[in-house]
């Protein structure tokens, strides 16, 4: 993929943005796009899972529509970049389409360049497995058109963890700026990155699962009672308040729920509309769960609507320092998560946590600590995290993977890459962890 002349996140040869990141069979989904210069563009959409191990369906060619340059939106209040493009083209979802994470692969005629654009459909359907897709994080860390993600204010301290900044989903998403120097993230936020190979698994593996968004959640507690276990994957950093109340409540009704990330539920994030009124449109950083601690303030500031400790919904918080790379370590080999792994007390899974984490485990009645260890950040700042499981009231439980990399260790489907951070890195898939997760999952639906 080739990027514009002095910024890596963009290309702006042909790119867009869909008009929803979420949407249903019977609805509408328009994609904005935008070809410089102008050109005919066709989108091939496909739905990514396991199909015997390629990684994604083709599911249909739109096109080619005529695309022309369209403009990088002026700097609104609270840095806000909101693109108003005008719809390239459009589809109704048929009704045969399964809910899934989709691509739109975007090809201009007359260049070699090529982009995409992203979307979930969802469902009501009853499902065993609810994913639920960390669009507010892929938002939050989207720079596009080059320094307008949540991470970019114009404070003299500099402070990165802010209030007083918006992000639009109304704009394409730019290559991803951390962890991972990987040109796939261009127009697919974080999904191949750390989630991906979670949904790649649960497919091979004949899970009954569903998907959906951070909005989906929000919108409804329905979308999480309906199936028998919710699942938080990757880096799942930013929730708004109904989102939290809603699986807060689904513990509270019999729902599993499996935290197989790391750093997550750590920010309050209120949705608003868009300029034409089109609602969860614009985010905006307003809280921390739990409120800023201490150690925190050379980072945060300026965050007035705190929400609840978020380690009393996850079972663990992040943690500070709260960057840094390490093996995840089994605590309690005679717990049923580690039936069938041969894992003993002080086993290791390599580079498996990182590169943020939870810990500091909260006190709730029978939460057990099933893993604990350090983690490094270049080898000379130490941190630890805290892996946990604690019962819910209706036979249910909760369970706390601890890192961002969990997926890491599931599959590692047709192009993914593993991501290097802070002088560590997953190592791919491992049994250990599949069987753990196998042990979970087959216990939460019935299996």
């Amino acid at each position: 993929m080739k990027f514009d002349a002095g910024n890596p996140r963009r290309q702006s040869i042909v790119e867009g943005y869909c008009t929803r990141m979420s949407v249903s069979a019977g609805q509408e989904i328009g994609f904005c796009v935008s070809a410089a210069p102008a050109a005919a563009v066709t989108i091939d959409v496909y739905r990514l899972g396991y199909y015997g191990g390629a990684g994604g369906r083709h599911m249909r060619t739109i096109g080619p529509v005529p695309a022309r340059s369209q403009p990088v939106p002026p700097v609104g209040p609270m840095r806000l970049r909101e693109c108003r493009w005008e719809v390239t083209a459009a589809l109704t979802i048929p009704a045969d389409w399964p809910s899934g994470v989709y691509l739109g692969k975007l090809s201009a005629a007359g260049t070699r360049y090529q982009n995409y654009v992203i979307f979930v459909v969802t469902d009501d359907r009853p499902a065993d497995v609810f994913v639920q897709c960390s669009t507010n994080t892929w938002q939050a860390y989207n720079k596009w058109p080059d320094s307008y993600s949540l991470y970019d204010n114009d404070r003299p301290d500099k402070k990165p963890l802010v209030s007083g900044v918006r992000a639009s989903f109304d704009r394409p998403f730019a290559r991803y700026p951390q962890v991972t120097d990987n040109p796939l993230s261009l127009g697919t936020g974080e999904f191949l990155l750390f989630e991906f190979p979670f949904a790649y698994w649960l497919e091979k593996h004949g899970y009954d699962v569903t998907y959906g968004t951070n909005e989906d959640v929000h919108r409804s507690l329905d979308t999480v009672t309906r199936c028998k276990a919710f699942l938080s994957i990757g880096h799942d950093e930013y929730w708004s308040r109904p989102q939290f109340d809603h699986v807060s409540e689904a513990v509270r009704r019999g729902v599993n729920v499996g935290f197989f990330s790391g750093n997550a539920v750590c920010f309050v994030t209120p949705f608003s509309p868009s300029a034409d009124g089109r609602a969860n449109r614009i985010i905006e950083r307003r809280g921390r769960y739990g409120g800023i601690r201490p150690e925190e303030e050379k980072w945060m500031a300026d965050l007035p609507e705190p929400g609840p400790d978020e380690a009393t919904l996850i079972g663990a918080r992040t943690v500070i320092p709260f960057n840094g790379s390490g093996d995840w370590v089994c605590t309690k080999s005679d717990h049923w998560i580690f039936a069938g792994t041969g894992m003993k007390a002080g086993d290791r899974v390599p580079g498996l946590v990182g590169w943020e984490h939870h810990g500091n485990p909260a006190a709730i009645p029978g939460l057990e600590v099933v893993a604990a260890g350090k983690t490094w950040t270049g080898g000379d700042q130490e941190s630890h995290y805290e892996a946990t499981i604690y019962p819910g009231p209706r036979g249910n439980t909760v369970f706390n993977a601890a890192t961002i990399f969990w997926a890491q260790g599931l599959a590692s489907p047709p192009g993914h890459w593993l991501p290097f951070v802070h002088n560590g890195r997953p190592h791919g898939p491992d049994r250990r962890v599949e069987q753990v997760t196998h042990n979970l999952l087959r216990r939460w639906t019935g299996a």
